[in-house]
């Protein structure tokens, strides 16, 4: 399977990371901790992660294994 890993970061420091495969996002400061309590109670917030990796992870993947096999 694909999974999504989408990181946002801060002064070279991850605060908050979005993974599709916990369908959640996981906090790692004080202030990535109250975003992620926050976005993880947004069920649009959540949706259009979970969208990511159907609309662009997915059909990139595909054309990425193509390519990949067209070359062997």
């Amino acid at each position: 399977g694909i999974e999504l890993i989408h990181s946002y970061v801060f002064n070279q420091a991850e605060y908050i990371r979005f993974n599709s495969t916990v369908g959640r996002f996981v906090g790692y400061t004080e202030h990535g901790l109250k975003n992620a309590e926050a976005w993880n109670s947004d069920a649009g917030i959540l949706g259009q992660e979970q969208a990511q990796l159907e609309s662009f992870c997915k059909h990139n993947a595909d054309i990425y294994y193509s390519a990949i096999r067209d070359k062997t």
